[in-house]
């Protein structure tokens, strides 16, 4: 392993990996997703200023083919990881997400921005209506924002997946399943059979699948030179 590989599996938590058949980038999204606030040293976090730009040089980068976001998050700030979700969803690259341990709380956009998903056996994703915490100031006015910015989840959700949005919306207000809460624990099979996630997989699936748009990608070049 030389030393700007190591230095970018340190830094950013990604990596690229270059074979016969493609050069594909990976992505890891873990712990707390950092927004406008910084967290503390303790915790482990992935910072939405280092991923955005990462990702724009991933889709401008010749040399690079695909990317692969692998996804183990307790969720976070809630606009960065939208952000981070857009930007994926809007790239033109082959792109494709596992969801490993866990994918909450705002780690579903992230999980469905990807033009494949997959998730392992073991794995779980929380739904939940957005939160806060702290005083509130301007009740009405404060309540319209958190409408809006969940009907922005929720439509995001919807739309990059084969989930119906009353489905994600009865989920995401179910009351006797979290303590103290509302929301869903959904396992790895039920997030595959409601449509939240394509499939059930790990990486030789995910890999599968990016090698093999890659290829179609190639063949598609090929077939028109100019």
């Amino acid at each position: 392993m030389n030393e700007t590989v190591s230095e970018n599996i340190k830094d950013f938590g990604s990596t690229e990996v270059q074979n016969s058949r493609g050069n594909i980038h990976c992505l890891t999204i873990v712990g707390e997703i950092e927004g406008h606030t910084q967290l503390p040293p303790s915790s482990k976090a992935t910072k939405y200023e280092h991923v955005l730009p990462l990702l724009v040089s991933v889709e401008q980068d010749e040399k690079v083919d695909a990317l692969l976001l692998v996804l183990n998050t307790m969720g976070g700030d809630v606009e960065a990881g939208l952000a981070i979700a857009e930007l994926i969803s809007s790239m033109t690259k082959p792109t494709a997400s596992i969801v490993l341990g866990g994918g909450h709380s705002i780690g579903v956009p992230l999980a469905v921005s990807a033009k494949r998903s997959f998730i392992a056996s073991s794995a779980t994703m929380t739904i939940h209506p957005v939160r806060m915490s702290g005083m509130v100031i301007g009740v009405p006015q404060t309540y319209e924002y958190f409408r809006q910015m969940q009907d922005r989840i929720t439509n995001f959700v919807v739309r990059n997946s084969n989930i119906r949005k009353e489905k994600f919306t009865e989920l995401m207000m179910k009351t006797g399943e979290m303590a103290n809460d509302v929301g869903t624990i959904v396992p790895g099979d039920e997030a595959v059979a409601c449509g939240l996630i394509d499939e059930k997989g790990g990486l030789d699936a995910a890999l599968s699948y990016l090698y093999h748009e890659i290829e179609n990608v190639k063949n598609q070049e090929g077939a028109n030179p100019c």
